[in-house]
Parts: C-alpha cells; structure tokens; sequence
C-alpha cells in the first residue's frame, strides 16, 4: 500500500514539473517565399521541425476581394502577423508605414503588458519592424521598450558596404540569426521575432531561379540554426519551446519578380511549426491565415485577451480547442445571414451586434448589443436589421466557448 502511494506521489510531482515548464515562443518571417517554392526547394531544417508538428498551407492578403483585403506587401505581411489583423484595422498597406493603428496591439505588446519581467527580443534585417511596426518607445503603444534587439545593420554601410548583387544582405541576415543563437543559447528571450531578407532580395533579382533557390536554401540553414539552439536549451533546461516560421507574401504567377497583387501564388504563404497537438481547425482547414499565429503564440505562453481583445482579432489560434472558425455575413435588404463552421459541438455562440467602431478610432469598446445565442453545431444564423437602429456599418461578433470570430458589414455609397 505504501509502495503504491509513494509511486502515485510521484507520478503527481513529474506531471507538476511538467506543467512548471517554462515557456518559450519565437516566431520567424523569411520574406517573400511562397509556398510552391518551399516545397520544391530542399529545405531539410524546416521540414525537421514540421515532422514534430506540421507545415501548413496558409494565405497572406485577407479575403480576396473582401473588405479586409490587404496588400501582398511586405510591411503589411509583417504586421498581419504581429497584430493578428488585417490591414483594414492596423491601416499599414505598404513599407512606408506612414500611420499605423497601434489601437491594435502587437503580441509584443500583449505580452508586457501581462508578463512585464519576461524578456522580449527582435533580431532583424530591417529596423522599422521595431522602431515603426512594433513602435517601440512610442506613447501610442505604451512606450514598450523591448529587451534585446540587434537591427539597423542595413544602415551601417561601412561593415556591410551595399554592392549591387546584395551579398551585403546575405551577410546581414548570417549576422541577424548568429546572434538570435546566440542570444538563445545564452539568454532564452521569453518571447522573440526573427526576421531574414535576402530571399526576397533573390526574387526580386532573379525571380525563379537558382539564384532564389539558392537564397532559399540559405534560409534553411540559418533556420537551422536557431533550431539547434532551441533544442539545447529544451534538453539543458527542460523548457517548452514554440516555433513558428511563415513568410510576409509569395510571388508573382508570370516569372516570380514581384508581388503586391491578389493572385493565388503571391497570396500563398504556409506555415512551418514544431506546435502539437494541433486543433481540429488547423487540422481541417485547406488553408489557415497567418493571422492564426497571434492567437496561437498567445495561448501557448498564456496570454489572457480581455473580451474586448478577443472581439477584435482576425485569427483562430491552431492550438487548443476552437468553437468555431469561417465565419460569413451577407446582407441583403434587412438581414444579415450569418454562417460559420463549428470546430467543436460544445456550448453555443452568442452572436453581438455593434453599429459603432469605437476601438479602431480611439481603442475604446465598442457599443455590442446582444442579439441571440445558438448552439455552435447549427452553424448558422439570421439577424433581423428592422430590429436595429439604421447604419451603413456593423460589426459582428461570434463568441463561442472557446474563441470568438468577428465579421465587418460595410455598405459603401
């Protein structure tokens, strides 16, 4: 009897240690890959951490079409990920990134703003993704300050002088990832980003080519990097690492120079994890949005989003359980028909109304009404407008037990 208590103690005390471990996310932007392309080139260290959770068809550019439709640019792609939007709310559609929404947190922020003593870290070709996307030390983002960065080599011109076959930013993006290693290996930042340019510098060159292909390839390599530094810090420390890695936009459907339009290769991004067991969403669904990742990195180092958080961002998350994802309105005349797909039978999805957009204007709560509640599994439902104060704009929330999608109702004139 004693032998058995002692052995059920201890099987408790692992499981504690288990659930105490610490942890650990970094997610990593290679521009300007689309998703032909990764699975034609030989990317051995990529597709090494996809065996250990998966590698996802995913989509850049919002809805084509739609009314989050948003350029296959790369400032724009960046911050898709970063804010878990689109550009119709974080207002970034090109790299001048002139008037960002910072009404819209980044995850960076989300996670200070919680865990205020973790560590956070950027290691990046291109400076505005800190100074200018992230908006570091900015009053309109709480003057978050990061603790580690290493950027702005583009700007040093005498280590790296700019010659005209861009070697320099090959050697930018070797000094970027040597130093993300090494910061890993030594430091474990709680939270990190990881950005490398040349392949996009490749594309736009060469196009589809071994000269692009080859830039792939060199990716690969330094995303092995980081990879074996992670794996030694889970053998050394037993901590629990998240990786993802995607990319900003794919590349045009003619010769694979350019991009910024709405054809299916240069909205075709994927996404690279080492994140199980995935959710019945990510599992299902033909292709995911790279929105999800915000939401995803969010749950996985315990991030709690407030209802009102939660009302406004565009992802599903692709770990845990989902009530539901997909959802359409269509208006026509006085009502609103309303589907989604249900991830999980559980519970209902109460279905909120609002005719104001207070959080994209001044990051207030906007003025939701009630309207029904369903079960999830019905997949569907129908708001009478002639119950409804008059307006050429609503907002629609689906809150589910497990996540909330939303939907925006524009009546252009």
């Amino acid at each position: 009897m004693m032998k058995k208590f002692i052995t059920v103690a201890v099987l408790v005390c692992v499981a504690g240690l288990a659930s105490a471990q610490k942890k650990k996310a970094i997610f990593v932007i290679i521009d300007g890959v689309s998703k032909d392309v990764l699975e034609k080139v030989s990317t051995p260290n990529m597709h090494a951490i996809a065996k250990e959770g998966a590698l996802l068809s995913a989509f850049q550019g919002g809805e084509k079409g739609g009314f989050n439709q948003t350029p296959t640019i790369s400032a724009p792609g960046y911050n898709n990920v970063i804010t878990g939007v689109w550009f119709h709310k974080h207002n970034v559609p090109d790299n001048d990134i002139a008037a960002p929404n910072y009404h819209y947190p980044t995850i960076f922020r989300f996670f200070e703003d919680q865990y205020p003593e973790k560590k956070t870290a950027i290691f990046s070709s291109w400076e505005d993704n800190r100074t200018k996307l992230v908006g570091e030390g900015l009053a309109q983002t709480g003057n978050i300050k990061l603790d580690h960065h290493f950027d702005g080599l583009e700007l040093d011109t005498v280590k790296y002088p700019h010659d005209r076959g861009r070697k320099f930013m090959s050697n930018i993006d070797q000094a970027v990832i040597d130093d993300a290693a090494r910061a890993i290996s030594q430091d474990a930042p709680d939270l990190s980003w990881v950005y490398l340019e040349y392949t996009d510098d490749m594309g736009h060159m060469y196009g589809d080519s071994e000269q692009f292909y080859d830039a792939v390839r060199a990716a690969d390599r330094r995303v092995g990097q980081l990879w074996e530094a992670i794996k030694q810090r889970k053998e050394k420390y037993k901590e629990d690492w998240l990786i993802v890695i995607t990319t900003d936009h794919g590349r045009d459907p003619q010769k694979g120079k350019d991009h910024g339009g709405q054809s299916d290769r240069e909205r075709a991004s994927w996404i690279v994890t080492n994140a199980k067991p995935l959710n019945t969403y990510a599992k299902q669904a033909q292709q995911v949005a790279v929105v999800d990742i915000l939401p995803t990195i969010a749950r996985f180092v315990d991030v709690k989003l407030s209802a009102d958080q939660q009302r406004e961002l565009d992802g599903v998350p692709l770990i845990g359980k989902v009530s539901l994802s997909n959802p359409v309105a269509i208006k026509a005349d006085n009502k609103i028909s309303l589907s989604w797909k249900a991830a999980d039978t559980e519970g209902k999805v109460k279905v909120w109304l609002a005719a104001t957009n207070n959080f994209k204007e001044t990051g207030k709560p906007d003025n939701y009404k009630l309207i029904g509640e369903v079960p999830v599994k019905d997949g569907k439902f129908d708001i009478d407008l002639s119950r409804e104060t008059a307006s050429d704009f609503y907002k629609i929330v689906l809150e589910g037990k497990y996540n909330t999608v939303n939907r925006w109702i524009i009546n252009k004139k």
